[in-house]
Order: C-alpha cells, then sequence, then structure tokens
C-alpha cells in the first residue's frame, strides 16, 4: 500500500472525481486504495482546519464559517464512496477498514469540535451576529454551527473534552461493531428448502428463495433468508407452520445468538457511554441530549405522541387476533396461537373480508414501472425530468445512473439507485448523497442514491413488488427527492440535514402519491398483458389501506418506546435485554407480536448514533405527512399546481434553511394535530 505522502489527493480517483457525468471513476478505485487516501484526506483537513484557526485576521464569515464548510472536500469524497461500500457492497476487507476508520474520523471531527482557536472564532461572529447584517440562511447556519460546537464539548475543561473525544471514539467502534455482527447473522443464516417443503407459496415468493439459493451455491433448492423481501411473504403465505416458526425466531435473534456476533454487550456497553455523554454535557439524560435539537424538543412531548396511539394500537391488535385465533380454529389448528401464524392469518382474513389476495397485485407491481411512476410523480409536482444512462460503472454491476434535468432543460443532478438485495448489502433501505448541493463557494451539485433490498428474480424475468415494497422505494425516493431539489447557499442545511423528526416528512409524504388512481391507471400494467390494474383490484386494495392496522402499529410503536426507554433515564440498564423484556411487559406488549426492530439488531439506533433517542421521529413525521397530504385532497387534485409549487419552496427546497415548523407553517398555514395521522392508519 502507498504511503500518505505518495496519495496526490488532486489526482486519486477517490478524491478527484473524473469519471463519467462527474462521478467517481469507480472501475479504477481499488479496495487497497481507501486507507492511505483517508490518512491523507484527515491530514489535509487538519492542516485546513489549523489555517482556519490560526488566521490572525478578524473573524469574518468568509474567513471563518464559509472556510469551515467549504474544507474537507477531499475527505468528504472519498467518505462517501466508503461508506456507501460499506452498508452496499462490503467485505471483509472494506469491514476490517471500518473497524480501523470509524474512531480515527471520531478522533478527528471530536479535535476540531474541541478545537478552542476555531470556537473562539465561531463565538466572536456568535456573540456580534445581530450587527453583521447577515440574511436568515447565514444567521442560521452561524446559530447552528456555534450550538452544535457547544453540544460537542467545545466548553467543557481539557479533563471533560478529553473523556468526551474518548467516549465518542468508544460509542462509533461500538456502532460499527454493532452492524457488522447484524449483517453477519443475515448472511450467515438461510433455510434451505425442496419443492416439497413450498406449500401456499405463490410463484413470485418461490422465484426470489430459488435464486437466493443459487446465489448462496445451492442452485436447484430455496432459500429462506433474513432479507424482509423473502422473509416477510413466506411468514405470510407458507402453508408450513414449522418452517415459519423457524424463520420467525431465526429473524426476531438477530444478533442475540452467542458467539462473536452476539449485540448484548454492545448494547450495554453504548447504552452506559451514552448516559455518561449527556451528564459530562449537561443534560438529564441522552434523550434530552438528542431531542434538544428537534422539533419535539423533550421526552414528555415524544410520550405525548406515542402513548396515547399504543392504546388505540393495543385496543386494535387484541380485536384483530380474535378473528385471526377464529381462522386458526377454523382451518383446525389446535395450537395456541403464536407469532410466526399473525402473517398468514392475516393474509387469510384479508382474503375472507375483501375477497382481495395480496398476492394479486404482484403482477401489476414490476420493479421499472414502480420507478417510472416515482419519476413521473416528481415530474408532475415538480416539473424535473429522468433520463438512465447505461454502462456508466457504480460501486455495483446492478446500480443505475439516472441524469435529472429541470424544467427548462438544465442539469440538476445525479441519482443512482441499487436495488437488489445481497448478502454484502446491510438490510433495509435508506437513501445517501455521494455530493450534496448547494451554492456556496463554486456550488456543488447534488449527487443522491437510494438503496433497496429487493429479492432479485432470475435473469430475464422482471422483479415484481408487493405493495409494501413499492411504498418504501417511493419513500426512499421522497429522501432523494429532498436532497434533489434543496436549493440552499450553506451545505450544512442542504437538503435532508433537518431535525430528524423533520426529515421523515419529505419521504412519508411521498408516499401517498403511489396509490393516487391516476398513477396507478398509468403505470401498475400487468406483468403478462399489459393492461391495468382492474378498477375492482384497485378498489379493494385502496379499500384494504387501513387492514392490519393493530399489528403494524404494534411493532413500529414498540419500537419507538424501547428507543426512549433506554434513553430517556439518567442512567443506563445493567442487563439490556432483561430491561428490554421488563418494558414490554408493563407495555402489555401482546406475545403474538414481536417489535419491528428488537434490541439486538435495532440498527437505526444501536448501528451509530442515527435514530437514537429519535426513532419516534416516524410516526412524528407522519403527522405531518397526513396533513400535508390532506392540503391535496382537500383541493381534489392530487397534483395541484400552487400547492406543489408551495410544497417545493418550503419544504422539499428548503433544507434545514429555517425552523421546521416555519417551514410547514408557511406551506400549510398551520401546524397539525395528530387527528389525521391516527385516521389514515386506521386507528379512530
Amino acid at each position: 500500500m502507498p504511503s500518505t505522502n505518495a496519495v496526490d489527493l488532486a489526482a486519486h480517483p477517490l478524491t478527484a472525481w473524473r469519471g463519467p457525468l462527474g462521478l467517481p471513476d469507480f472501475a479504477h478505485i481499488g479496495d487497497g486504495d481507501f486507507s492511505a487516501v483517508f490518512d491523507a484526506a484527515l491530514k489535509a483537513h487538519e492542516a485546513e482546519i489549523d489555517a482556519i484557526s490560526s488566521n490572525k485576521a478578524t473573524p469574518s464569515i468568509e474567513n471563518t464559517l464559509a472556510a469551515l464548510e467549504l474544507g474537507g472536500e477531499a475527505l468528504d469524497h472519498v467518505s462517501s464512496i466508503f461508506w456507501c461500500r460499506a452498508g452496499a457492497y462490503t467485505n471483509e476487507t472494506i469491514q476490517a477498514l471500518e473497524r480501523d476508520i470509524s474512531p480515527k474520523m471520531s478522533r478527528h471531527f471530536s479535535a476540531i469540535s474541541m478545537n478552542e482557536k476555531l470556537f473562539a472564532r465561531i463565538d466572536d461572529l456568535y456573540q456580534r451576529r445581530e450587527s453583521l447584517n447577515l440574511d436568515p440562511e447565514t444567521l442560521r447556519v452561524l446559530e447552528k454551527t456555534w450550538k452544535g460546537f457547544v453540544r460537542s464539548g467545545a466548553k467543557l475543561d481539557a479533563d471533560g473534552k478529553t473523556r468526551l473525544a474518548k467516549i465518542n471514539e468508544e460509542l462509533s467502534s461500538l456502532g460499527t461493531t454493532f452492524g457488522q455482527n447484524v449483517l453477519a447473522d443475515e448472511r450467515d443464516w438461510a433455510l434451505f428448502l425442496d419443492e416439497a417443503d413450498l406449500a401456499g407459496l405463490p410463484d413470485f415468493v418461490k422465484s426470489s428463495m430459488a435464486e437466493a439459493a443459487e446465489m448462496r451455491g445451492r442452485k436447484g433448492r430455496y432459500a429462506v433468508t433474513l432479507s424482509r423481501s423473502i422473509y416477510e411473504p413466506f411468514t405470510t403465505f407458507s402453508e408450513r407452520r414449522d418452517l415459519r416458526e423457524i424463520a420467525y425466531r431465526a429473524f426476531t435473534m438477530r444478533g442475540q445468538n452467542g458467539g462473536a456476533s452476539d449485540n448484548t454487550s454492545v448494547v450495554r456497553d453504548m447504552l452506559k457511554l451514552r448516559a455518561e455523554k449527556a451528564k459530562l454535557l449537561g443534560y438529564a439524560s441522552f434523550a434530552a441530549l438528542k431531542l434538544d435539537d428537534t422539533m419535539a424538543k423533550t421526552p414528555k412531548a415524544v410520550h405525548a405522541l406515542l402513548d396515547p396511539v399504543w392504546e388505540r394500537a393495543l385496543e386494535k391488535a387484541a380485536a384483530d387476533q380474535k378473528e385471526l385465533e377464529r381462522l386458526a380454529a377454523e382451518a383446525g389448528s389446535n395450537e395456541k396461537f403464536a407469532a410466526w401464524d399473525w402473517r398468514f392469518y392475516q393474509e387469510k382474513l384479508r382474503a375472507e373480508k375483501f375477497a382481495f389476495d395480496e398476492a394479486e397485485l404482484k403482477p401489476y407491481l414490476q420493479l421499472d414501472r414502480v420507478i417510472d411512476a416515482c419519476f413521473d410523480v416528481a415530474t408532475r409536482l415538480f416539473g424535473i425530468t429522468f433520463e438512465e444512462k447505461k454502462g456508466i460503472a457504480a460501486w455495483h454491476p446492478d446500480a443505475r445512473v439516472f441524469a435529472i434535468k429541470n424544467a427548462d432543460g438544465s442539469e440538476r443532478g445525479l441519482f443512482l439507485a441499487d436495488y437488489f438485495a445481497r448478502p454484502s448489502k446491510r438490510s433495509g433501505a435508506w437513501m445517501s448523497a455521494l455530493k450534496s448541493g448547494y451554492k456556496l463557494g463554486h456550488g456543488s451539485k447534488p449527487v443522491i442514491y437510494n438503496i433497496m433490498n429487493f429479492a432479485k428474480p432470475p435473469a430475464g424475468e422482471p422483479a415484481l413488488l408487493s405493495v409494501d415494497e413499492a411504498k418504501t422505494l417511493f419513500h426512499e425516493f421522497g429522501h432523494a427527492l429532498h436532497g434533489m431539489l434543496t436549493d440552499v447557499t450553506w451545505p450544512s442545511v442542504s437538503g435532508t440535514s433537518v431535525s430528524r423528526d423533520f426529515v421523515e416528512l419529505p419521504s412519508q409524504l411521498y408516499e401517498h402519491w403511489l396509490t393516487v388512481p391516476a398513477v396507478l391507471e398509468k403505470h401498475a400494467l400487468h406483468v403478462k398483458t399489459g393492461k391495468p390494474m382492474p378498477k375492482a383490484l384497485l378498489d379493494k386494495m385502496l379499500a384494504t389501506r387501513t387492514f392490519g392496522a393493530g399489528f403494524a402499529t404494534v411493532e413500529f410503536t414498540a419500537s419507538a418506546l424501547m428507543d426512549m426507554a433506554y434513553h430517556a433515564r439518567p442512567d443506563a440498564p445493567e442487563e439490556p435485554l432483561r430491561f428490554e423484556a421488563e418494558t414490554l411487559s408493563t407495555l402489555h406488549m401482546p406475545d403474538t407480536i414481536a417489535m419491528r426492530h428488537r434490541t439486538p439488531h435495532f440498527g437505526h439506533v444501536f448501528a451509530g448514533e442515527g435514530y437514537s433517542a429519535g426513532y419516534y421521529s416516524y410516526m412524528w413525521s407522519e403527522v405531518l405527512d397526513a396533513d400535508a397530504f390532506a392540503a391535496f385532497e382537500e383541493t381534489g387534485d392530487p397534483f395541484n399546481p400552487a400547492l406543489a409549487e408551495r410544497l417545493r419552496k418550503n419544504i422539499y427546497a428548503a433544507g434545514g434553511s429555517k425552523d421546521p415548523e416555519e417551514l410547514y407553517t408557511a406551506f400549510r398555514g398551520k401546524m397539525p394535530s395528530p387527528a389525521a395521522m391516527m385516521v389514515k392508519r386506521g386507528l379512530v
């Protein structure tokens, strides 16, 4: 491996992006390149920070705040490629690098946030902010930067700073370990079946399982994996109760199987360190620290949303379970109704109530047509268009590249998408950016990507999605639009750089357009006949939108309440998994429903800080998204041009340039109550 001194950051393909369309030249990037380039980029950024902090001139927006925002470009470039690879296409080399780089990055950014001379310059600007005649966005960036330094320990004494830096470094390493352990359990477990074991499974599930088995070297067999795109339909349709139980237990025990990939001690150590960090910074709990910069502000406000929803969800789930137990008894089952029975009998109940089998929808939800629907809605709402660019190398052959254009034909940026599950990709779905869009300095056009985990079909066959998967695609594309449409000056408030409980609004709101009849009529075409979804089937699908609300709301809200239970206390539980069981017992959690994310694999909360003390934010944003789409429904036009323009300007384009309440009120005229969300979920 070349030495750090040998790396030319101005020419290396990891930092100087000279591939097609201004992308990194992925074809010339090797796993062995990252370490030396990271070291060189960290050193270069340290020199930039030193130049800013040592500047003898009076602090100004240009020589301090703007210099800080625009610094570290080489580090941004190599980081964005590396973390994309670590999530979407990893291997042992990348994972070893991740374990090495995570603490290095933590040390680097701790040193910046605790740099006394740098903070003195930021503090000088902050104290003079009223006399600097700043525009609102610049003032907000200055205030957020100052608060960020303080929340990162800038005002601690020397011992406090040293301890906080050590805590952050340990948390970074533990978060990496947590994520890698979950990936190992998901990668290493598969249940291989034969044709005789497939009773009840529709062809699309069999096809996905056959492909998954072949990917694992078992051609001719069928594999149940722990990817949701296989696990959920298998447990929904399989008539083999014994196999459903095996799959359920494996899925819910990810990260808790003993041995090297067990996350029990990782969670314990993370919770202790987070509690210590909060205390060091003067907060009553880690939740108080994390919520300080959100719309909710306090754990009490979070509970004011979650607790009433929880009570309604428990009532709904209990009523639904009686119906499911009836169906099980009628089918001749003498077994006690269990968690691995819920999806199976819920699908039977759907068929009974609505004469509707969700498998009927699959042929109408081809992946490529759902992608087209995403693009079409964006064009109708916001005027942007998408053109696929074939033959351009990205991080994996499955990743696709699209050029984005404004209504006037000018270039807006790039969108990359990687849709299929594979053992080298962590589970779930997410959006991120190789580059953010902003106007400061020379400016930057956004390069945004989506990652999914849909089951890959055999060669030559189209990928078919479930309704939930199609919603996931729309959801992540909503996040992508937040990054693509950004129209701000400062990088730190670009795109999705908003409070955690506001960031899900653009994504969850976008899901609503999937089920707009005009969208389905145009894009939900049968895979074989090309005919649109029959109105009768469409009506059934729309009628079932709130079906299963009890189950869905209990599994989500249990995870959100558990997250708050861990983080709203001033200390940390000695045995987190015992605390999980005790908390769920206190909440009267049904033993027939599992949390959507149990503690040992709750990546949102423990694979980094991401949604720690913040998983509630999906529901907080859901209050906003239900109200926001109601605005379109009130006009009778889901593509109302005047409303779409207000939506673009105040939500999708504004990033974090203003307070989220101010942005939402500018769009809607008022803040919402949870009522519309409760109705949307079918809990009222």
